[in-house]
């Protein structure tokens, strides 16, 4: 609300003289009574005393902006008065207040008084707007001063609101859109979606659930009037917001790839409505809208994954670069914490690295369960972590790893789904109990304890598995290079990749470090391959195709597999072979070279901190080469 509509003539005071801060109170009352805003003059004042009494609303700078919410409002209102001479306002730089304003504000209404309070702030910071209000010779002037100042401020935000507002009822589809890292696919599928609905003649509003946090939310109102909501994503969004509304729910890479078909299923009046199930899971009015088994099972994990990646990445990162700053000489058991430096971020790093396990479960099961589900998971995990066992049919220590906090996270989630079903049975005078009582204690502990019993078999799998990768000789270590660096180019970012790249931090974490060296160079292969192409083999390209080349060269560089996802796209079955045996061709060369890397993320920014870097560069650089030529001679020339 515009502050000019807050205030009305009647409630404006110029070159008024007072002698006192009461004075000036009681002045401001009566102009606020005089505009009609007020149910009690003497309850008003009444609130405003009070609130001098917690601190003087003296802002300093010669301004004053006393202010109540009280019973005795009838409607939000401003007054103002202008005092030439100044009056003792108890301002905290002992300033004479020549400048007041009293805002009132119902007990029961928004805090209009805030927004005004806030307005207000910001506009008396500029000299020239003060000065402007001393002055005004008529209270006509006075309001224009604030009219003018308000709208050159305030106005670009005035006019986007307006237009939200216009919009909210107007969206006919909505749409959510998300992938496990958050970081391409999520944009990616929100722009093929807006850019089709465009072409379409359909209004969409697509929010992208990425990795900085939800953007361009969806509100109530919108949802409310739209006539379909599209959820491209591989993890688990809020779902409940759409209960009772047409939904189709489909993979993130649809919304990239069949925008049209969509938008065309979203408009047709035939979506079955989703119904939010009370214990988390979900029904629709057909079997169209539901998730098979196995995509459900994907999801949850691609939601602990997500939020996973940033300790791994993070911790990964400066664990390697307390072995790139520590001086190996000085005592080589103890590498990476022999200088204070290295030690401090090997220390960091370790204990956010640490935390993959836990939090790869937690939030597996708080996606299959809902908020109570992740204390469940988050312990669960720590227990795999940890290896807790009551006995050792292999014998020795347990190392239940990736696969122990796998388990889990889904143990923990179906559990507190089943408590759940259960305690519905319970008098719903102890509803306010299960949350902070029942499902920890007892979701936690059943939990824990299926862990703890799982644990030695789950160690004894990943102690094979670390076993056959150690002892794999030179061939098959290659052949398992070339299979991890080509799956990170098949879907460029989607379940292939993830898998691929979960595969190589979970290798990380056990000390294989050839293995995320090959996952890195196949991932980056794609990209670099499509710049190269862009580069040498222009005819085969649009102009704009070109430009968007030049960026994959950073993008590939940087270890960002999905930037070569928009070329794939437009040319699949050109695009995605070429990559991919570039991709297998960097792999498999990686580990024949003996490459091997610390970090789990970086590009060439973690160069330093890799294992025979010369050769690694090499590998990438020819497999990128190997790309190109291929897609160069696949690829047919751009229309003209």
């Amino acid at each position: 609300m515009r502050i000019t509509e807050l205030l009305k003539q009647e409630s404006i005071g110029l070159n008024v003289s007072v002698s006192t801060k009461e004075e000036a109170i009681d002045k401001l009352v009566d102009l606020m009574a005089a505009g009609g805003r007020l149910k009690d003059k003497a309850g008003y004042k009444e609130g405003i005393l009070a609130r001098e009494a917690l601190g003087s609303t003296g802002i300093g700078g010669g301004i004053a902006i006393p202010h109540a919410k009280v019973e005795a409002v009838k409607e939000p209102g401003l007054a103002a008065m202008v005092v030439p001479a100044g009056v003792d306002y108890e301002a905290f730089d002992g300033s004479l207040a020549n400048i007041l304003f009293m805002i009132a504000a119902p007990a029961e209404g928004a805090d209009v008084h805030l927004e005004a309070l806030s307005r207000l702030s910001t506009l008396l910071m500029n000299p020239d707007f003060m000065e402007g209000l001393l002055k005004a010779e008529s209270k006509e002037a006075f309001l224009k001063v604030i009219d003018d100042a308000e709208t050159a401020k305030f106005g670009a935000e005035e006019k986007k609101e307006n237009e939200e507002k216009k919009k909210a009822a107007g969206y006919r589809v909505l749409a959510v859109t998300a992938c496990p890292t958050g970081i391409a696919h999520t944009y990616m599928a929100a722009e093929s979606l807006e850019n089709m609905a465009k072409k379409l003649g359909v209004s969409i509003k697509v929010e992208t659930d990425g990795s900085g946090g939800a953007q361009n939310v969806l509100t109530k109102a919108e949802i409310d009037s739209a006539e379909a909501i599209i959820v491209a994503a591989d993890k688990n969004v809020g779902m409940a917001r759409f209960n009772g509304k047409p939904v189709i729910q489909v993979p993130v890479a649809d919304g990239i790839h069949k925008a049209e078909e969509l938008i065309n299923r979203a408009v047709s009046g035939s979506v079955p409505v989703y119904h939010h199930q009370e214990d988390g899971s979900e029904s629709s009015t057909s079997d169209e809208g539901k998730d098979s088994i196995g995509r459900t099972i994907y999801k949850h994990l691609m939601n602990g994954v997500s939020h996973m990646l940033p300790f791994v990445i993070g911790g990964g990162i400066l664990i390697a670069l307390a072995f790139l700053l520590d001086d190996y000489s000085i005592d080589p058991s103890n590498f990476g914490k022999n200088t204070p430096l290295a030690a401090y971020l090997k220390t960091i790093g370790e204990q956010a690295f640490g935390m993959m396990l836990p939090i790869l479960a937690g939030f597996i099961a708080m996606s299959i369960a809902d908020r109570p589900g992740l204390a469940v998971g988050l312990v669960s995990g720590l227990i795999a972590k940890m290896g807790c066992t009551f006995a050792n049919p292999a014998g020795g220590d347990v190392n239940a790893g990736f696969l122990g906090a796998l388990f889990a996270g889904f143990a923990g989630g179906y559990l507190v789904l089943g408590l759940r079903k259960l305690f519905s049975k319970l008098p719903k005078s102890l509803e306010g109990i299960k949350p902070v009582l029942l499902y920890p204690v007892i979701g936690i502990f059943l939990a824990a304890v299926v862990t703890t019993f799982i644990n030695p078999y789950m160690g004894m799998i990943n102690d094979a598995l670390t076993a056959f990768l150690n002892g794999m000789g030179s061939t098959s270590r290659i052949l398992l290079g070339m299979l991890l660096g080509g799956m990170m180019s098949i879907d460029m970012g989607g379940p292939f990749n993830k898998a691929a790249y979960v595969f190589g931090t979970a290798q990380l974490a056990e000390g294989n470090f050839e293995v995320m060296a090959s996952v890195m160079a196949g991932g980056m292969v794609p990209p670099i391959a499509i710049a190269l192409c862009t580069t040498f083999f222009k005819k085969k390209f649009t102009e704009k195709e070109r430009q968007s080349g030049i960026v994959n060269y950073v993008m590939g560089l940087s270890f960002i597999t999905e930037g070569a996802i928009p070329f794939a796209a437009q040319d699949p079955l050109r695009v995605i072979p070429s990559c991919a045996i570039g991709a297998a061709m960097a792999g498999g060369l990686s580990m024949a070279f003996g490459c091997t890397l610390r970090a789990p993320h970086g590009g060439i920014f973690v160069l330093p901190t890799i294992g025979n870097p010369l050769m690694y560069l090499a590998a990438v650089a020819v497999g990128s080469a190997v790309g190109c030529v291929i897609l160069g001679f696949l690829k047919k020339d751009a229309a003209s």
